[in-house]
């Protein structure tokens, strides 16, 4: 009996790219790297034999492979369809576990604060809508849909009625300018807080230094030296720092901060000092603006909105502080670490530039624009059950806001 004739390839210039690309790609799976080699060898004319001997493949792979591609083209090429194993849970089963994973354990009698994967598969047990099942299987379920019970995401609602003008006013100082005029050249922007509880730890052994295939070790066990707190006064345009450390937080200790400033040039004779700081009691509300420009005249006081100290650019300098002077915390003393922080900004006023701010007026509005959005929605959607309740004669359902983040 005659051999049966091996099927004709002849490839497109398309065809021949692609299939180039797979066979000697990189980042190609070693089947589909196999299967392009095949089909380019079989272009050139070459029997089956040959092909099996160059690739070491068996000569029916050779064989199915080109015979595939001979009738279907370069999608034949993918893997077909199979039936697999027979499904063990219904889609009723699947969509009872992602309800349960759209609930709180509370509301459910669980006592967890988040659900695990391995709580969840525990749980369909016990409720008996799974005889048995995995981890692993439930993790699949939750991919499916993008589920993610253990993670959580905190925010926090707009409740000050000024936040528009009040985050405006700061923004307005950033790009210098202060209702609807460009500040002069004597006149300044300082962004001031407090970092509290700085503490020193003093470790029970020395920090080692890193090493080759080594990082920093730091002991565990310390004795505690005491807190204090850290008040710094950042020039925004400038970028220049003046600091200092007390025991505590308060009015005294922020004034102390205020009088160390404005004693020094160039806020001394400036024009207008502007100071931007938080809600702290520190230095909340009218009485503090007035304490301020009455022991300082040329000076401003300017609130952000409440909850709103991510508009305070000395928290971004905070951050750098925590960074790169605390962490990891070995001091022996609070004298100790003043001496570091007052060591820290020398070294940060000879060589730091402004911040890079980028949230203008701009922003500011399409956040508030997608806050009201937000908030409209969920006004309509509790209009709507509570309709739906009275006519049903049924107590509404209390509502929880959906989340929505604000930058910081």
């Amino acid at each position: 009996m005659p051999a049966a004739t091996a099927c004709p390839i002849i490839l497109t210039a398309s065809d021949r790219h692609q299939l180039k690309k797979a066979a000697y790609g990189h980042k190609t799976e070693h089947q589909a790297r196999i299967r392009a080699q095949i089909v380019l060898h079989a272009a050139r004319g070459r029997s089956n034999a040959r092909i099996a001997a160059e690739t070491r493949l068996h000569v029916d792979t050779v064989r199915t492979w080109r015979g595939r591609f001979a009738h279907g083209g370069l999608p034949a090429l993918a893997d077909r369809k199979r039936s697999g194993r027979p499904a063990r849970f219904t889609p009723a089963q699947v969509a009872e576990t992602k309800a349960l994973a759209c609930q709180l354990p509370a509301e459910t009698g669980v006592p967890l604060s988040r659900w695990s994967c391995q709580e969840l598969a525990a749980e369909l047990t016990a409720r008996g809508i799974t005889d048995s099942i995995s981890a692993t299987t439930v993790r699949r379920w939750l991919r499916e849909d993008a589920l993610k019970p253990w993670q959580y995401q905190s925010w926090i609602f707009i409740t000050d009625p000024d936040f528009r003008a009040k985050a405006q006013q700061v923004l307005d100082l950033y790009a210098r300018t202060w209702q609807g005029k460009p500040l002069s050249a004597d006149e300044y922007v300082i962004s001031a807080d407090e970092k509290t509880s700085v503490q020193a730890r003093c470790r029970c052994h020395p920090t080692l230094p890193p090493g080759r295939a080594r990082a920093m070790r730091v002991n565990h066990t310390y004795g505690r030296g005491g807190a204090a707190a850290y008040l710094a006064a950042y020039d925004v345009h400038a970028a220049q720092v003046s600091g200092r450390c007390e025991k505590t937080t308060g009015i005294e200790p922020f004034m102390n901060l205020v009088t160390q400033v404005m004693s020094q040039a160039p806020y001394a004779s400036a024009k207008r000092v502007f100071w931007v700081v938080d809600n702290g009691s520190s230095h909340r509300g009218r009485k503090a603006a007035d304490r301020l420009s009455a022991a300082f005249p040329n000076a401003v006081l300017v609130h952000t909105p409440v909850h709103a100290s991510w508009l305070n650019q000395v928290e971004i300098f905070f951050s750098v502080v925590q960074r790169k002077v605390v962490s990891p915390n070995d001091f022996t003393d609070l004298a100790q670490v003043g001496d570091r922080l007052r060591a820290f900004e020398d070294r940060y006023n000879a060589s730091a530039q402004p911040f890079q701010w980028r949230f203008t007026t701009s922003d500011l509005d399409d956040l508030l624009a997608r806050l009201e959005r937000h908030t409209s929605a969920d006004r309509q959607e509790e209009s709507s059950v509570a309709l739906a309740a009275a006519q049903l004669d049924q107590p509404p359902k209390d509502f929880q806001r959906r989340p929505l983040s604000l930058p910081g």
